[in-house]
């Protein structure tokens, strides 16, 4: 995984996560990267500073939570997103890779219409946006392993 400091035509900072540098790419082309605040997909990586521990931070071990993970919500923003993840994961059906099957299913009337989230290839994603299936990426990743 890897973390980039993203930046939206409107001037709001906020992370992403991504599987790779060409993950990245691929769902920026195909608009799956929002702004976390104002939702559009006009979005840039932001200059990003490296992390850099004092010698006192490096004795202390900090075990990093795992990425996507919220801990505390440190602004409204953070709160928001909290709010959210609750909201999706306790009112819809995580169905992980299944997810672009899934929706196609319901969408054609293979499969009772409900709620659901989870993970979807890049190339998927945009098949089912150009074949009018409505679907939105979450700001966050799954707490479940698809793997």
């Amino acid at each position: 995984m890897i973390r980039y400091a993203l930046r939206c035509k409107e001037g709001h900072d906020f992370d992403g996560w991504f599987r790779s540098s060409q993950g990245f790419d691929a769902m920026r082309a195909a608009g799956q990267v929002n702004c976390a605040i104002c939702g559009t997909s006009e979005v840039e990586k932001a200059l990003m500073a490296p992390a850099a521990q004092s010698s006192d931070r490096m004795r202390e071990p900090h075990p990093a939570p795992h990425p996507g993970t919220l801990t505390e919500p440190r602004n409204d923003h953070e709160t928001m997103l909290q709010k959210l993840r609750e909201h999706v994961e306790t009112n819809s059906d995580y169905v992980g890779l299944s997810f672009a099957d899934e929706a196609r299913a319901m969408h054609e009337g293979r499969s009772e219409s409900r709620s659901i989230h989870g993970e979807a290839r890049a190339e998927d994603a945009k098949k089912l946006i150009e074949d009018g299936v409505p679907i939105a990426p979450l700001p966050f990743l799954p707490r479940q392993k698809a793997n």
